[in-house]
């Protein structure tokens, strides 16, 4: 299996790098990871799914609910001058040119493209500006004898601005290489004997609660001269003073030099004051001052016509002129050293932005970045935060080779895998994420005491690590939305346990409280209460409103409806509870979990112990309508009531163990009854012609089970032959059948083999759902097919479709995708626990021999 792997991952990787032409692969850049030459082009040019690609027969279908959404995007754009959260007649372009994001967790990101562009911003929090700003560049000078003998912008583009620089650096003797959270460009001179490496490296670090939160990254450049002379070396560092927005040309910015020194270490750089009316920022650019090393700056130029005196003053001498010129837009900094002959030798710069203070489209009021905690919230943290970064890299190298290190050295792994598990979590930081701190005044409980069955009004994990939001996606606008986050979890509970919690937390105290305040409800046309009690949010709100205080800003479904979201929070709960073995966590929880189970209860209409699903209570598959008991939320409904017999043992309540053992007794032989059809349990039990369709994530609840050190024994809610029938079956229709096994597995397949397209969403191949389907064959003993599965989704986004770090929510087998830059895909995490927990076996196995 493993030659086999490793000649598709040769493969890829020479589509990927086959216009390369240098044989320099740089400094110490490590070969796991996604590599790909500046001069690829990817043939495949998908577009966005857009309302005009719905079916006639779902347009007839859902007409009522056309109209709706037609009548609230129009006051949302046209009346409230809004953005929607969800724009089906808008949807993102694909644009085949990002690159890992720089900056830690929280505190906004800016992203950097695979060929360099500084193209994606997100500094206010959860709203994404796209545009590249054509000034902010890098360029080397060489020098030899005191005279400039190359000077290059590093960049492939010819951009009608800036006519004075050189531009057009040769694509083909370039290539980037990203492993986050760091990334390598490797720059071979033409003509000069001289290798670049650019490392980015931002402070994103498992189990870190500090520097994991700093909005900064850092430009590591490593020079080798293979000549018989020495050289000069100057990279300049080039940044506009804003983010290409229409508020750069607002007035007011304003850029000022800084030098800092503090414990025999010092910086020195521009500060670039950004003076918007709502969320001003600074970003700061700084170079590290060594030994050997010279700094210089220019405060501020003008990037209108060609720019040529700047230009000129580093040609000149390989310095810039610290005095200012022109219009105070953008600033230049400059680090040069000496590189003897056949010799090697580093220049450090950052780059920070510090926005200490956010507001949401609410403006309702202000919070506090999590960072802020150690740097402060007066806005001039910038020198502080570079000192710092310039001064801790290499720690934050050294902690994030040790955790990388045992996966990359792992030779049983493939390499795709290897690149996958890493890159893929880059959403955790640029998922609109934010991270803040928990003001004194704030009660997360929902107001229902501890002594009432709720949760402490500041439970200690969310003081101490503060509250934690992301995005469903950067497209889907909606923070936390939970039944997503249900797959993306992984990532959190084992990286980053405490924020995590926080979450659940957050959560938790959303679920006990009760918006009696009618709404309409897109998707049936009916008004409903904003919010019912006992019943888990679909998420916690929109970033252009004002997060945390109104949950569901989803409007498509009436809370009443959304039952699989009760099931996955009481999931999460002992999951995280097994895998943190927090007991504080897990008793705080408890009566949230019966309540929102009392609640479902309801839905068990027969008495069988198998709740009923109705219209489109499955509410992760939208629009993929439902009748009766279905795999998927009864898979789940078992799954939960058998975490709450879990649950009931560890805490000592002999009652709730017996009530909810009966419950799983019964329901187990109810759902093999209505559900298993002999291979695999059909989606629904309703009879209808398409009910026996093979749902791909029909195992979800099994999944979870396994993923909590249940599923056997006395803690079993499937039989586990059948179960593997089931998995065998979604790898021979949904994944072998479909796309020739290369693409995933499609969400639904019909037994004779062709795809179910009965919705919009039947026929697509969900990214985040097939990575939990591969971590569910592994841990059934299925690796190979497991491995092979979620490989098709990996070569399809990253190396055909050109989608590297805006991995999608789903694409179809030709033509279409949907939804760029979304959560799920982090389940690729889950992943990882399946093959830990399998080693894991193995091992006890060994021992116990």
């Amino acid at each position: 299996m493993n030659s086999t792997m490793e000649s598709s991952d040769q493969t890829s990787s020479a589509e990927l790098m086959g216009r390369y032409v240098s044989s320099e692969m740089g400094y110490n850049v490590p070969k796991e990871g996604w590599r790909i030459c500046l001069a690829h082009e990817f043939k495949e040019k998908r577009k966005p799914f857009q309302a005009k690609d719905v079916s006639l027969s779902n347009i007839m279908e859902h007409i009522g609910l056309g109209i709706r959404y037609l009548k609230w995007w129009y006051r949302k754009t046209q009346v409230e001058k809004k953005a929607p959260f969800i724009d089906m007649f808008r949807a993102l372009p694909l644009r085949q040119i990002y690159g890992a994001p720089l900056g830690g967790i929280g505190g906004g990101t800016i992203t950097r493209g695979w060929r360099g562009e500084f193209c994606r911003w997100q500094l206010n929090p959860g709203m994404y500006h796209y545009k590249t700003v054509i000034t902010n560049q890098f360029t080397v000078c060489l020098r030899r004898g005191g005279q400039t003998v190359y000077q290059q912008v590093l960049s492939v583009e010819h951009p009608p601005a800036l006519q004075g620089w050189n531009w057009g650096f040769c694509s083909e003797y370039a290539f980037y290489h990203a492993l986050y959270p760091r990334a390598w460009t490797v720059y071979d001179l033409p003509g000069q004997n001289v290798t670049l490496t650019c490392r980015q490296v931002s402070p994103v670090i498992p189990h870190d609660y500090k520097d994991s939160s700093l909005p900064v990254g850092v430009f590591v450049w490593d020079v080798e001269n293979r000549n018989d002379y020495d050289l000069d070396v100057s990279i300049m560092f080039t940044l506009l003073n804003g983010s290409g927005h229409k508020d750069d040309k607002s007035g007011g910015h304003w850029n000022e030099p800084f030098h800092l020194e503090k414990e025999g270490e010092a910086v020195s750089g521009v500060l670039l004051h950004h003076c918007t009316p709502v969320n001003p920022y600074t970003l700061c650019m700084a170079a590290r001052e060594q030994p050997g090393r010279e700094v210089s700056h220019q405060t501020a130029f003008s990037p209108k016509g060609t720019c040529s005196a700047l230009w000129t003053d580093l040609i000149t001498d390989g310095s810039l002129d610290s005095q200012q010129k022109g219009e105070k837009v953008a600033a230049a900094l400059v680090a040069k050293c000496l590189v003897s002959a056949h010799g090697h030798n580093s220049l450090e710069m950052s780059l920070a932005w510090d926005m200490p203070l956010i507001q949401f489209g609410s403006r309702e009021r202000k919070h506090s970045r999590r960072y802020t905690r150690y740097f402060g919230s007066e806005g001039n943290a910038g020198p502080e935060l570079s000192l710092y970064a310039l001064t801790h890299y290499r720690d934050w190298e050294k902690t994030i080779e040790e955790w990388q290190r045992p996966i990359l050295q792992d030779s049983s792994l493939p390499p795709w895998y290897k690149s996958a598990l890493f890159n893929e979590l880059y959403f955790v930081a640029d998922g609109g994420t934010v991270w803040v701190e928990l003001p004194e005044d704030t009660d997360v409980s929902g107001g229902l005491r501890s002594n009432e069955g709720g949760l402490p009004a500041q439970p200690p994990v969310v003081k101490e690590y503060g509250r934690f939001a992301y995005l469903e996606g950067q497209e889907y606008r909606m923070y936390n939305t939970y039944d997503v986050h249900f797959y993306a979890s992984f990532a959190l509970i084992m990286l980053w346990p405490k924020l995590a919690l926080s979450l659940q937390y957050d959560i938790a105290g959303s679920v006990v409280q009760n918006d009696p305040t009618e709404r309409l409800v897109l998707m049936s046309g009916r008004y409903s209460a904003v919010k019912t009690r006992n019943v888990v949010p679909h998420d916690i709100g929109d970033p252009d409103d004002e997060p945390w205080t109104r949950v569901n800003a989803y409007l498509i479904h009436d809370t009443a409806d959304w039952k699989d979201l009760n099931l996955k929070f009481v999931l999460q709960v002992y999951r995280d509870y097994h895998l943190t073995q927090d007991m504080q966590y897990l008793s705080d929880m408890w009566p949230v979990c019966q309540a929102v189970m009392e609640s479902e209860m309801k839905f068990d209409k027969d008495g069988d112990g198998l709740i009923e699903n109705s219209g489109y209570a499955d509410q992760t598959y939208d629009g993929w309508t439902v009748t009766g008991p279905s795999a998927y939320c009864g898979g789940l409904w078992l799954a939960s009531v058998c975490m709450m017999c879990k649950m009931a043992r560890v805490l000592g309540s002999d009652d709730v163990y017996q009530h909810y053992r009966d419950v799983l007794d019964r329901g187990s032989a109810a759902f093999d009854k209505l559900l298993w059809n002999g291979q695999y349990y059909n989606y629904d039990s309703s009879g209808r012609d398409l009910s026996n369709s093979v749902m791909s994530d029909q195992c979800a609840g099994h999944w979870f089970l396994r993923a909590s050190g249940l599923g056997e024994d006395e803690f079993q809610a499937f039989p586990q032959e059948k179960i593997r029938s089931a998995l065998k079956s979604v790898f021979d229709l949904n994944v072998m059948k479909f796309a020739s096994g290369q693409m995933g597995a499609v969400n639904g397949m019909r037994p004779e083999g062709v795809p179910d397209q009965s919705s919009v969403q039947s026929d697509e191949v969900w990214v985040g759902v097939v990575y939990g389907l591969a971590a569910t064959m592994i841990h059934e003993g299925m690796l190979e097919e497991g491995l092979k599965t979620a490989e098709g989704c990996y070569r399809t986004v990253w190396e055909r479709l050109g989608m590297a770090f805006q991995t999608p929510e789903a694409y179809c087998e030709k033509g279409i995708y949907r939804s760029l830059a979304y959560m799920r895909p982090l389940s690729i995490w889950a992943i990882q626990l399946a093959l830990e927990n399998r080693t894991a076996r193995t091992e006890h196995a060994q021992n116990d021999i």
